[in-house]
């Protein structure tokens, strides 16, 4: 939808609206927010509503704490476990400083940029998620534990699987709010849980991966439950992986992807401490499908690089290294851009790998190169990056490398 500001004003007053929040997220994706008036929305338009950014993690210093907040008039969204008479809506902002200049470490307009980049070499980047998550029950202090909701595993059905109406809450939740399911299952684990999405531009992708893990602690915490997006909750269990599935359009109708993935392909070592970035990723990576090397092949989901058969200019493919803790806008920042290096450099893809890593034999795995098998590892390969350094802003980098 494109909306302009006046018309979210007449929204506002005419549908009861009692309460907007201002949403952004910090540099590793944890959305916060700052609830207005309606009195107080034409100046969130115009001149932008101020924060203390050295209150947010990796933003600022209390010498220069000031940030401001617009919002965005096409992310306009009812919350529906709000109440209806006093409404509450949400939108999500661009950060500027005072002046107007746009904060470097603002990852929404960073992603923004690169879909701008891309249209002006004519190519336009489609995502779609796959988020896993886990349920936990609460102590009786409403304190989360790690004692899974259900012990049910792959696609099991109720009563096995007691996520299944809580699933489908999340679901009715988000069409209400404008953004589309494709498809909800119970996952390996014991109370772990996916829910997919449809394929949207770059940065309603990002928008509703953001929404997505809000309305998925809200229900869950409805339900007396506690929703984990951590990589790797459970020791013995499967991991959480946030499986990135991407799309590329050229204007000339170019078949191009695998130009775009050879390109990530060359650049995934660079760009993993963003897809994976905490010490709890690396437990996760190499075990329970989880990639390891780095590959690619067809319906092997021992790869990293999994491109399924289809013709056409849409033919995706499924990126399975990052996890829930990455910031989306920030993935697929770096993924579009590694994408045009592939593009703009002509590259092909590598041979393909049609073996099963998890069993295939040292003598075989040893001639692939492998993903960082640490955070200090991957922590070394985005310092010393030049393609990161030419594409996100030193202090990003200097942000995540602690």
């Amino acid at each position: 939808m494109n909306y302009t500001a006046e018309e979210i004003l007449q929204y506002c007053a005419e549908e009861d609206v009692k309460f907007i929040r201002l949403a952004f997220c910090d540099a590793f994706g944890v959305q916060k927010n700052i609830s207005i008036m309606p009195t107080e929305l034409r100046r969130a338009f115009e001149q932008g509503i101020g924060f203390d950014a050295s209150a947010v993690k990796g933003f600022a210093n209390e010498a220069k704490s000031d940030l401001l907040l617009f919002p965005d008039p096409n992310t306009l969204s009812v919350l529906p476990w709000r109440p209806e008479h006093g409404r509450v809506v949400r939108m999500f902002c661009s950060i500027r400083k005072p002046g107007g200049k746009p904060f470097e470490c603002d990852t929404r307009s960073l992603l923004i940029k690169a879909v701008e980049d891309a249209k002006a070499e004519g190519l336009e980047f489609s995502f779609g998620s796959e988020l896993e998550f886990y349920l936990f029950k609460l102590d009786d202090n409403g304190i989360p534990t790690t004692i899974p909701y259900d012990s049910a595993g792959y696609m099991d059905i109720a009563p096995d699987d007691r996520g299944e109406n809580i699933r489908r809450q999340i679901c009715l939740t988000l069409e209400q709010m404008g953004i589309s399911p494709e498809s909800s299952h119970h996952e390996e684990g014991p109370g772990q849980n996916e829910i997919d999405f449809h394929y949207a531009d770059a940065l309603k992708a990002a928008d509703d991966a953001m929404a997505f893990k809000t309305v998925v602690k809200t229900v869950a915490h409805a339900n007396g439950l506690f929703a984990d997006f951590s990589p790797k909750p459970l020791a013995d269990k499967p991991g959480s992986g946030y499986h990135i599935n991407l799309s590329v359009k050229h204007d000339k109708n170019h078949v191009i992807l695998p130009a775009v993935i050879a390109g990530i392909l060359e650049k995934i070592e660079d760009i993993t401490l963003f897809l994976d970035p905490t010490a709890q990723s690396y437990k996760r990576l190499g075990s329970n499908k989880a990639p390891k090397f780095i590959s690619w092949s067809g319906e092997n989901r021992s790869q990293l690089v999994r491109i399924p058969a289809a013709e056409g200019e849409y033919r995706r493919a499924e990126l399975r290294s990052p996890d829930p803790s990455a910031n989306p806008y920030l993935a697929f920042t770096l993924l579009i851009y590694a994408g045009l290096y592939g593009y703009k450099n002509g590259l092909f893809l590598p041979p393909v790998s049609d073996i099963d890593f998890f069993k295939a034999d040292k003598s075989v795995t040893d001639s692939y190169k492998q993903l960082p098998g640490s955070l200090e590892e991957a922590r070394k390969a985005a310092r010393n990056s030049a393609f990161v350094r030419e594409h996100l802003p030193q202090r990003m980098t200097e942000i995540y490398c602690g």
